[in-house]
């Protein structure tokens, strides 16, 4: 049976998701609860053979004193990098109240070998941070996926416990929003489909 005061819902959560960054962030604590909440919903993604490759680590409140020394290790031993950047990096991980880094643990046979395909878990574990931000936005909370530089870097992902064939996606950095929320628009959607009947 079709609800529509649930699909319309749902379509309104769906629109109404926005990709805000550390600029449009409060510094105000986010209660663990809802943190959690959004949690569950990323753990009910889809994954082909059921692996679950999602595997989540939050920085909040003065544990993101421990994702600052993470950062500031994707610099050390970049002669490039001055000190200047390295504080940098550390003042980073305060910018956001809640920092949630995205790791895929793919599924393994017992020999050791990968269950699905490397694409199938990066899309499983794609699906899982959509449902957190949808979770997310309708709690009232901003965010975005990042996923490049220190985010991705691989002393971050080794100090997260993440070696190959494990990876790092990135972080999905949150807060309450410091100012009003974004609009957006998208192309028509005849552009992008195609219907054969």
């Amino acid at each position: 049976m079709v609800s529509i005061s649930n699909a319309e819902s749902l379509y309104g959560s769906i629109l109404h998701r926005r990709s805000m960054g550390l600029s449009r962030l409060k510094p105000d604590p986010v209660d663990h609860n809802l943190i959690e909440w959004m949690l569950d919903a990323a753990n009910w993604a889809p994954s082909h053979g059921d692996t679950e490759p999602w595997r989540f680590t939050v920085f909040s409140g003065e544990g993101r004193a421990s994702l600052a020394e993470l950062f500031e290790k994707a610099h050390d031993g970049d002669s490039t990098k001055d000190d200047r950047a390295r504080e940098s990096a550390h003042k980073r991980a305060f910018a956001a109240p809640v920092w949630i880094s995205i790791g895929m643990v793919p599924g393994r046979k017992a020999d050791g070998s990968l269950m699905m395909s490397v694409d199938e878990e990066l899309m499983a574990v794609a699906c899982a941070v959509q449902n957190l931000h949808l979770m997310a936005s309708a709690i009232g909370l901003a965010g975005m996926w990042h996923s490049k530089g220190s985010s991705v870097h691989p002393a971050v992902a080794r100090g997260l416990g993440l070696e190959a064939p494990d990876r790092l996606l990135g972080f999905f950095m949150c807060g309450w929003p410091s100012s009003d929320w974004l609009s957006s628009t998208r192309r028509p959607l005849a552009e992008k489909v195609r219907w054969v009947e």
